[in-house]
Parts: C-alpha cells; structure tokens; sequence
C-alpha cells in the first residue's frame, strides 16, 4: 500500500476528481449515469476516443452494457487499492504498465485464464498471469523541419551535446517518461542515468505537460526535437496528411526506443468474471486489434495481427529493457532520481 502511494504521490484521488463518469458521456453537466443492472464495470486508464470502439463492439457482441469509469491510471490503481474487496470494478485497463503492476502486487487481480495469456508473446504478460498487453506504444524521438535527420543522434543520450542546447522537450512529469527513465535505469545503472539526466537539464531541456504538448511545440518551431510516444504523430500525420511538419525516429542504439504496454486485469473481487474475462478476450480478437491499430497506430500485440504499414520499425525490432519496468519499487527510485536530477 504504502509503495503504490509513493508512486502516486502527485496525484490526487480519482474519487475527487469524478472518477465515476459512466459511459461515454464525458460532459459532466448531467453526472454520472446509473450503473445499469447487467454488464461488467470497466476502471479505463484510457480516454473514451482511444476504447470506445472496442467496447462498443463487445457490448454489440455481448448484448450487455459496460459501464465506464474514465480517469488517470495511477489514480485509478490508488483507488483500486482504497476500495480493495468492496471495488465495482471489474476490468482495469491501464494506459501504462507500472499501475497495473501495482494493483496486481496487491493481491487485486485474478489469474487470467490460459487462453487469454497465449494471445501474446510472453514478454507482453504478466509473468504471474495477472494481466496481460493489449497494445503497444514505442518511445520514440520526434522532429521538426529544422531539423536533417541525419543530424540526429543514434541515441536519445546524444541530445545532451551543445547542438542541442535549448532545442529538446520532454514531459518528466508524465508516467511514459518516467517508465523509459525506469528503464534506462535497469539496462544502463543509475550513475549512467543520472548523468544523462543532469545532462539534459543542464542543456536547458524544454519541460511540457504531456506528450501532445511536446508534439505541437515541434511542429509550432518552439522546439526541435521531442521525446513522446510514437502513435502522437502517427495520429496527427493521419489527421493532417503527410505534410504535417513532425516526423518520427526510431534511434538505433541502445534502449533509443522502448515498448511501452496498455494493459489489462481482471479484479479478483468481480462477481462478473467470466464476463470480465470475455472482455479482455474481445480486447485481444483480430478485429479490435486491428481497430487499435487503425484508429490509434498503436502496436497490436496479439499473435498474428499485422501493424500498420506506417509503423517504420516493427515491433520485434525495438529492444526490452534489461529488469522489470512495472516494478513499483523501481519506478519510485526513478522519480526520487527525476528530482535529485533536477527533472521534477
């Protein structure tokens, strides 16, 4: 318990901030609708725009209604651990992999069923069975048009040089950077570490809220350079066409891009669990895979579904960090770094 808090020591509770926003009706001006009396209650770390497919097509399938709670992942797992036995969640569906790592350090999560476990590779599931990825999102480097991409570094340790001054974004205080640093930490050690982060801050790195922050600022001319999630740009050259001013760099050294998972469990307490469990199932089926794929160009992870042709590098082509990134442990020691660093 008290390691899940220091994780989440930033954020306040999902309760206070209106975690119980049922369906997809995000407006707020009628609150929170009442929970229907069939169908399995759905904790998304996920916005409506990037699931509400997926789950509209499961209740079409089922003919049962999913009832929504929409927040942010970490305060939903701290939630998931205030409510314990007595949660109304049934499914937990996290944007990142350290908060779901942390419920099911808790006891919280049930042992998903083999069939749902052999729709990924191994490297994509909880050693345990606790939950399982159901996409993937690389870290990446993101660039503007002033920028040769042959001028680009073979890794994001490269972007502490002079040239580089005042020309870089990152987000230190969002969970994705945070889970690469957690990562950089377990293949490279923390004196490594470290130094790249004093580095980068001593070479006046630009801080922005989020990733699209940091996306639109390259494409503005604020920056130059960006350290985001891949599928930001993706989607925006999607909605913009190919002459949208950003564009993406898989560095080739080292952990210069990384895999990070969505991923989801089924809580222990459910009384829906074969529901639940059909749920997860849906989320790994060929077709909401491919959704995933299509609407977000986010890396499916199920055996045998293709990626998006636009994804440049494929999925078995980015490196694994050495250690376990959803360890709570491990990314605390990263965010008392982050801040001895001068990052946070």
């Amino acid at each position: 318990m008290k390691s899940l808090h220091l994780l989440i020591a930033a954020a306040s509770c999902a309760a206070a901030l209106g975690l119980a926003a049922c369906g997809f009706d995000t407006s707020g001006d009628e609150g929170p609708a009442e929970p229907e009396a069939e169908g399995i209650t759905l904790y998304s770390g996920r916005i409506a725009g990037a699931i509400g497919g997926a789950v509209d097509s499961y209740e079409a399938a089922a003919d049962r209604d999913v009832q929504v709670r929409f927040a942010e992942t970490a305060d939903l797992a701290a939630t998931l651990v205030e409510e314990g036995d007595n949660s109304p969640a049934d499914v937990f569906f996290a944007q990142e992999p350290g908060a779901i790592g942390a419920v099911a350090e808790e006891g919280l999560l049930a042992e998903l069923p083999a069939d749902i476990l052999r729709r990924v590779p191994p490297e994509f599931r909880d050693q345990d069975g606790r939950w399982v990825g159901i996409t993937g999102r690389a870290r990446i480097v993101a660039y503007g048009e002033r920028v040769d991409r042959a001028e680009l570094p073979p890794s994001p340790f490269g972007l502490t040089a002079p040239e580089w001054r005042g020309r870089v974004g990152w987000g230190p205080a969002t969970s994705s950077m945070q889970q690469y640093v957690t990562a950089l930490r377990l293949t490279y050690g923390d004196e490594r570490t470290r130094e790249w982060l004093e580095g980068m801050v001593a070479s006046d790195v630009q801080d922005y809220p989020n990733n699209v922050a940091i996306r639109d600022a390259i494409a503005n001319g604020e920056i130059d350079v960006g350290l985001i999630n891949h599928y930001y740009v993706a989607q925006a050259i999607a909605a913009e066409g190919p002459d949208y001013p950003v564009r993406v760099y898989f560095p080739p050294r080292g952990l210069g891009s990384l895999v990070l998972l969505t991923s989801a469990g089924v809580l222990e307490s459910s009384d829906r669990k074969d529901e639940a469990f059909d749920f997860v199932r849906s989320l790994l089926s060929d077709e909401t895979q491919a959704y995933f794929t299509g609407s977000s160009k986010e890396y499916p992870l199920a055996t045998g579904v293709p990626a998006d042709p636009s994804l440049e590098v494929p999925l078995e082509d980015i490196p694994s960090p050495r250690g376990d990134i959803t360890d709570v442990t491990e990314l605390q020691a990263t965010i008392e770094m982050m801040q001895e660093a001068g990052a946070l």
